[in-house]
């Protein structure tokens, strides 16, 4: 296989595939299609599998969702300091939450041959997975579990369920849900799940009134304004981050409801901003930086253990962190 039959078959032109392959400028049109193709024939670039025989390489891609957020700044900011400490250096590759945007980073740094992967993912698709377990060099998913492959990942049930379980101790029981798609396995269902199961457990109806928004506050603003229209006489809100909630507070105020002696308020993740918010945010604290660490080392000991070892999955715990909201 060639690059003139990669161009072929990707419909491009000699040069694009070029570019391609060299990480120069190029549309992302280009790049999914033309990822794709090499990914359908196992295209590897002679320089790549040269690089790949004699395993000389210093550099680490981590494909992220979305840089900006505080959640996945905390991770990379652990994946990095034990990166950089084993004398590895990191390629970061933000794809905006944009699914064709991560698989065709796998491709491009599987084609460059790195050492290995990080992916911190925020849902796995049936591609994805194929993706994932096809890759050559060893590949560590940070924030969700993914059967068979090597994770790192919360425990979002179960830090759903505790705080859902506040919730009710203060007395709460007409309860809203603000929460992000299930395509999200951990932050969209689990936490879901978990709200559930605290419900059922004190004999409510888990089917309580349910919005979804994006990971913004101002997504939860809105989310939370239609809550409201529907469900006037809520009187506790289970938000899936803690962004989230921020805008669901902030909705519940211009509807003249007082936190929380009308309405409690909890939401997960303990970013920075639940602490400057008024009252500040019960949530809980999940140890994203320790997260990424985690995944830098299981990877490193994947690296250097030429030969094949057993798939670690690791589960990280919480604290639930209980401040003026609930």
């Amino acid at each position: 296989m060639t690059i003139k039959e990669i161009a072929q078959m990707a419909g491009v032109s000699n040069a694009a595939v070029s570019r391609y392959l060299n990480g120069g400028s190029l549309s992302q049109e280009k790049r999914a299609t033309i990822a794709a193709v090499i990914r359908q024939t196992g295209y590897r670039p002679a320089a790549a599998a040269q690089t790949l025989r004699s395993k000389i390489t210093d550099y680490v891609g981590v494909i992220v969702p979305k840089i900006s957020s505080d959640a996945v700044s905390r991770v990379t900011a652990g994946i990095t300091q034990v990166l950089s400490q084993q004398g590895y250096l990191c390629l970061l590759a933000n794809t905006d939450n944009v699914a064709e945007q991560e698989l065709a980073y796998l491709d491009l740094f599987e084609s460059r041959s790195v050492a290995g992967i990080i992916l911190m993912a925020t849902m796995l698709s049936p591609r994805h997975e194929d993706a994932i377990r096809a890759c050559s060099v060893p590949l560590v998913i940070a924030g969700q579990q993914c059967e068979g492959v090597p994770c790192v990942y919360h425990d979002d049930y179960n830090a759903a369920r505790d705080l859902t379980e506040r919730l009710l101790q203060r007395g709460r029981r007409r309860l809203g849900y603000i929460g992000v798609t299930e395509q999200d396995i951990a932050v969209g269902l689990r936490r879901k799940q978990g709200l559930r199961s605290a419900l059922t457990q004190a004999g409510l109806s888990p089917d309580v009134p349910t919005c979804l928004s994006d990971f913004t506050a101002e997504g939860g603003r809105r989310a939370m304004e239609t809550l409201l229209a529907d469900h006037p006489d809520l009187d506790g809100v289970m938000c899936a981050t803690d962004l989230i909630a921020i805008g669901a507070m902030e909705a519940l105020r211009a509807a003249g409801k007082r936190l929380p002696e009308d309405v409690s308020v909890a939401g997960i993740d303990d970013s920075w901003a639940g602490m400057h918010v008024s009252p500040r945010l019960s949530t809980a604290h999940f140890y994203y930086e320790e997260c990424g660490a985690e995944a830098a080392r299981m990877l490193l000991s994947m690296v250097t253990h030429k030969e094949e070892l057993p798939v670690r999955q690791t589960m990280m715990g919480y604290t639930v962190v209980d401040r003026e909201s609930v």
